[in-house]
């Protein structure tokens, strides 16, 4: 695996590096010999959320504009995250169309890192990495054509009270106590390790990667290009689609669904699928199926009977949607 290094330290919006990882999959399209590439990056304090979530049920978007923390929608899914300077970003970046080996492969590799450091480190059947039984990496993925992206944190350590604010008007109201709440799930690298940041970032290049691949300015103007598309209002804010219908809840091993229905004299005229879900395929394959549907249980499973809704939602069944949708206990 090689690492992609940039020509400079200077520190660049976090939009900046989602769409690095766009180049680079760019990079091994173009270069055969090379399969892998893995780069890390810090960022000043920043809210990053799932292509699939709605910025106002997950964004404290006040707290943010009152503290100076920046907003942004990547295009993995998953669920909403906090990230500063004290913290690493990793992006794995891989020539494969197989989701469940890239993100294993991944996933494994940094915990032999974390355990090479003699941390006692391992990761979940999800999209987690815990040292010590407590969440210290939440991780994304999404697909190109060809190309398999892996990112996600590392909680090297952070700020938790903008952590616990920032995500949610509904966590923005607890006190003390939702900070002691998240601090009893999570844990950060710097209570079991004496090196700085710095030191463990260079750890991760050394371990993780035999040699390293230098852009250039050619590089990072293609990136600036690729980054604009990620800064329109129209992304950041994504699409909340006229509803009067709604279900939301919590499908165990699955995650967290917020859906939204359009009916008129009960078809489905429009539907959106937001949450904190692991998305492995396109949701408008879901989607596109459901719309014209008779809102019927009988008719939304015949229109999802030609697809394996587990290969676009991790772990997904049709029976768990409907039950879902027609909250079904």
């Amino acid at each position: 695996m090689k690492y992609l290094q940039l020509p400079y330290d200077e520190v660049r919006r976090l939009t900046f590096y989602l769409a690095m990882e766009e180049h680079a999959a760019q990079l091994l399209k173009d270069n055969k010999s090379i399969d892998e590439l893995f780069f890390t990056w810090r960022v000043r304090p920043t809210v990053i959320f799932g292509r699939n979530q709605l910025i106002d049920s997950e964004v404290n978007v006040k707290y943010c504009r009152e503290n100076g923390i920046e907003y942004y929608r990547r295009k993995s899914g998953g669920g909403c995250v906090y990230a500063d300077m004290d913290n690493l970003m990793f992006s794995y970046i891989t020539r494969s169309d197989d989701v469940t080996t890239t993100f294993a492969r991944y996933t494994h590799a940094i915990v032999a890192m974390l355990k090479d450091l003699g941390l006692d480190a391992s990761d979940t059947s999800r999209n987690d990495i815990m040292v010590e039984g407590k969440k210290v990496s939440g991780n994304a993925f999404y697909h190109l054509p060809g190309i398999s992206i892996v990112h996600g944190t590392m909680l090297y350590d952070t700020n938790m009270e903008n952590m616990v604010q920032a995500i949610t008007p509904s966590a923005a109201k607890l006190d003390s106590k939702g900070v002691k709440s998240v601090q009893s799930h999570i844990t950060t690298l710097n209570r079991y390790l004496t090196m700085t940041i710095e030191e463990f970032q260079q750890h991760a290049h050394d371990t993780l990667c035999d040699g390293e691949i230098m852009l250039n300015n050619d590089d990072i103007a293609a990136i600036e290009d690729i980054e604009e598309s990620y800064l329109t209002p129209e992304f950041i804010l994504g699409n909340n689609p006229r509803c009067n219908m709604e279900r939301s809840g919590r499908i165990d091993g699955v995650g967290e669904f917020k859906i939204t229905l359009e009916l008129n004299r009960n078809i489905i005229r429009n539907i959106n699928i937001a949450g904190d879900f692991f998305l492995l395929g396109d949701l408008d394959s879901i989607v596109n199926r459901l719309k014209g549907r008779k809102f019927t249980e009988d008719d939304i499973e015949k229109a999802l009977s030609d697809i394996n809704l587990s290969q676009v939602i991790m772990n997904l069944t049709p029976q768990q949607f409907i039950g879902l949708l027609f909250e079904k206990k």
